[in-house]
């Protein structure tokens, strides 16, 4: 078994540490908020308002689509150009898409007056609500558009392997708006006022965010002196890529419910939801690391240290499903008690779903390492054409079992080839680019994460006939179960070596976790 604490520098191996245990804060923050600001926001605007907010809101999610891969691509060439401490390059890069960036964001807001114009027409808003609707539309779209136009901020400070400043500024910025949006509803006031104010917050935050830039990377210059056409050339001939992979995610994830929407009916569609939302939770929490990791991987693949790359596919893969692993397999076998007590038993038929998504997550999160050292080392062509073949295989597959065995079809329909994918093409690839055998990948970095779910699924055949059907003992039994899998992990499924360097990255977090600020302020 390859020894992980030689394979990774110990400087490395902070900034992920850093960068993972402050996205996490950020995610926990989001939660919380989100659980507390939600019930007071439907209590103190009504259904009708909240749900008006959250519909027109939900317009401004599909602008994303003209951003046309860019955003994504240009975290790598920052990565690729600092690697290279190439300067005048870096800010040709910046300063072509940041002008680029800016042209997005008008056609994003005239899309915007567009559909305001024309909002009564297109959804079924009572007309009491029309001019409402549109404000709100407009506001946040405003929102939209300027955090479009100020992208290339954020992919400074991500492509210099600052996520932690990032993480820590948008963290306070969603306490903030949570802080603003109640005391704006405290004092009385109604949806345009919230919205107004709200916005403003995330707005105010973009210049934080570009103050934090001009921090991380003290030559920044953005001029239109540096637009590049050659640069835009080279941005394009990666973004077209990204574009494919990005749409083909969304394809993959949101064509299940149009299929069953269409051919079993609203109320499947409830059912099938479900047990999607466990199954992007689950996603969203075990899939952290690797999003972190794409600088890492641009950065020692343009020095072309392979035994970096290695290091990082090795390491990433074992910890991504020593994360995934011990969520998905307890919901897999605690799928039937977790739906009853959680939404009841006219659910039932969740329980299937859940199960055959959470084993589809702990394949994507076993392969995530190698589709993102794919997408960060030369080779994004594969994976942009592997994805868009999946979600073809995933839409015919499941349209056809569907028909004969239900919402269980459409989650085979998923599965197979997502499975078939990452298996036999990304994994397999992602070995080659970084010349290590494939057997080597399965013995060093799959095998030790994956038989220790052994234990964790005897503990759970032995305990579950004794847990009544209710929600918090489900869940504790659940969260018991991936102890038991987390110590038989640590215990056997690594060396003493590998466990003190990850116990020392754990103390590493707790104290990043103490000294928050002063850290941010330290590492400017």
């Amino acid at each position: 078994m390859i020894d992980v604490t030689r394979g990774a520098g110990d400087g490395e191996a902070q900034t992920v540490t850093r960068n993972l245990s402050t996205r996490y804060l950020a995610i926990i923050a989001e939660m919380v908020i989100g659980l507390v600001v939600l019930p007071f926001n439907v209590a103190h605007l009504g259904a009708a308002a909240y749900g008006l907010w959250m519909l027109t809101t939900s317009i401004t999610a599909y602008f994303s689509v003209l951003d046309l891969g860019y955003s994504s691509s240009l975290v790598k060439f920052v990565a690729q150009y600092r690697a290279k401490h190439d300067t005048r390059a870096l800010n040709e890069i910046l300063s072509t898409t940041f002008y680029l960036f800016t042209v997005f964001a008008v056609v994003m807001y005239v899309a915007a007056l567009v559909i305001a114009a024309f909002l009564d027409r297109v959804l079924h808003i009572p007309p009491d609500q029309v001019h409402v609707a549109r404000v709100v539309l407009l506001v946040t779209s405003a929102n939209v558009a300027i955090g479009t136009a100020f992208t290339v901020f954020g992919a400074v400070i991500n492509g210099f392997q600052r996520y932690d400043i990032n993480n820590i500024t948008g963290t306070i910025s969603g306490v903030v708006a949570a802080l603003v949006n109640v005391a704006v509803l405290w004092m009385g006031y109604g949806l345009i006022p919230l919205v107004i104010a709200t916005t403003t917050v995330r707005v105010l935050t973009y210049w934080v965010y570009r103050a934090n830039a001009y921090r991380v990377f003290r030559g920044l210059d953005l001029r239109p002196r540096l637009f590049r056409r050659e640069r835009l050339r080279e941005v394009t001939s990666l973004s077209l890529f990204m574009m494919l992979i990005d749409w083909a995610n969304k394809f993959n994830y949101s064509i299940d419910a149009i299929v069953i929407g269409i051919m079993l009916g609203t109320t499947a569609v409830a059912v099938w939801s479900v047990g999607q939302r466990l199954a992007e939770v689950t996603q969203r929490l075990t899939n952290q690391l690797n999003d972190i990791l794409f600088p890492n991987i641009v950065d020692h693949a343009e020095s072309s240290r392979l035994d970096r790359l290695q290091s990082i596919l090795l390491i990433g893969t074992r910890m991504s499903l020593a994360t995934v692993i011990p969520i998905g397999v307890p919901l897999m076998l605690m799928g039937d008690p977790l739906i009853r007590a959680w939404v009841g038993p006219d659910f039932h038929g969740s329980v299937i779903v859940v199960q055959l998504l959470a084993l589809t997550v702990m394949v994507r999160i076993g392969i995530a390492t190698a589709q993102t050292l794919l997408k960060a080392a030369g080779r994004h062509q594969l994976v942009a054409y592997t994805n868009i073949t999946t979600g073809i295989v995933n839409l015919g597959v499941s349209i056809v079992l569907a028909r004969h065995i239900g919402l269980a079809g459409v989650a085979i329909g998923t599965l197979v080839p997502v499975t078939a994918a990452g298996l036999f093409v990304i994994f397999p690839a992602g070995c080659r680019r970084v010349e290590l055998p494939l057997m080597r990948a399965l013995v060093d970095a799959v095998w030790p994460a994956v038989w220790p779910a052994a234990a964790m699924a005897a503990y759970i055949a032995l305990t579950r006939p004794l847990i009544p059907v209710s929600l918090f003992p489900v869940l504790a039994n659940m969260g018991v179960a991936a102890l038991v899998y987390v110590a038989t992990f640590l215990a056997f499924g690594i060396t003493a070596t590998e466990r003190r360097f990850y116990f020392s990255k754990v103390f590493e977090a707790t104290a990043w976790a103490r000294v928050l600020l002063p850290g941010v302020t330290g590492h400017a």
